[in-house]
């Protein structure tokens, strides 16, 4: 089999004030190392748009109205002092929501063993009702329940290893006990959640704060003493990945110390996870990483993986 890469170039008309460090650059990077790495075993799809019955999985019509009602139709707006939207972001937000359910339906239906999705805006920050953290719309939590209600799936795993607490996919799932929603990330840091406390209404929610300035040994004893072992019981049908790259040691927005090392031992532990229990169904999802080299190192050493595993199983 094969691992799907989706994107689209909608997702380069998403357009940042001058600065932001969540900037058309970032995919322009990623493309290049995708590039220029060995094609054999991929398989690229134009992102298809997302609908709003997708999004209504999470959200309510409320906070999809608002988004339109705030997109403009020339220039940018301001959401808030991190999240902005230019005349091409709500097309990209769309075409991300698209890239999950179709990632998902893919891997599900047998046409590829794995999945990533190179898309912007990210998704992991968006509350309910709150586009914020760049995000405007909860990609990843849309695609788990699109497995849950549209393919009938009864556990599906989400793990986000991005520096930053996946606040909005929490918010979505709290009380979504079919979904098993595991957070490491750095702590203190934006944007303030991600306790050990926060659980969720069914025991669903696993955060594991890391202290700053930690690196690969502290990632590696958090999986193999909490994640992997929570990931183990709950016996996940599809694992599903927020892969944000800024806990890189060069990211300027934190202050982990993983390199792609880290980013590759990660991954293949999720595969194996997947391997066990999933039958290796594997989405995985861009969401941060702000230095163009690490951002760039990163990815390809996520994606190496996943067509690694993806070809030979």
């Amino acid at each position: 089999m094969t691992t799907a890469l989706l994107t689209h170039p909608d997702c380069l008309n998403h357009i940042t004030p001058s600065g932001h460090p969540e900037r058309v650059d970032r995919l322009m990077a990623i493309y290049a190392a995708l590039d220029a790495m060995d094609q054999t075993g991929l398989t690229r799809i134009d992102a298809p748009m997302g609908s709003d019955g997708d999004i209504l999985r999470v959200h309510p019509q409320g906070h999809i109205d608002a988004v339109k009602a705030a997109a403009p139709s020339a220039g940018a707006v301001s959401l808030d002092a991190d999240t902005h939207m230019s005349a091409g972001s709500l097309k990209a937000a769309y075409r991300g929501v698209g890239a999950m359910t179709k990632a998902v339906d893919m891997v599900l239906g047998g046409e590829v063993q794995n999945a990533f999705a190179a898309m912007r805006p990210p998704g992991h920050h968006a509350e309910k009702q709150t586009p914020m953290g760049f995000c405007l719309f909860g990609n990843i939590a849309i695609a788990a329940k699109h497995a849950l209600e549209v393919h009938g799936l009864d556990r599906v795993a989400i793990v986000d290893f991005d520096v930053h607490h996946g606040n909005g996919t929490q918010d979505l799932l709290w009380d979504e006990d079919r979904a098993l929603f595991i957070s490491s990330h750095q702590m203190p840091l934006y944007p303030g959640s991600g306790a050990a406390h926060e659980t969720g209404a069914s025991g669903n929610i696993l955060n594991v704060p890391l202290e700053a300035h930690s690196g690969g040994v502290d990632l590696r004893k958090a999986y193999d003493r909490v994640i992997l072992p929570a990931l183990n019981d709950f016996k996940p049908q599809l694992v599903l990945i927020s892969a944000g790259f800024d806990a890189h040691r060069n990211d300027p927005l934190a202050n982990l110390n993983w390199d792609e090392a880290d980013f590759v031992w990660a991954t293949q532990a999720l595969c194996d996870v997947a391997d066990t229990h999933a039958q290796g169904r594997v989405v995985s999802t861009l969401e941060g990483g702000y230095d163009l080299d690490a951002l760039a190192a990163s990815t390809r050493a996520h994606l190496e993986v996943l067509i690694e595993r993806g070809t030979h199983g």
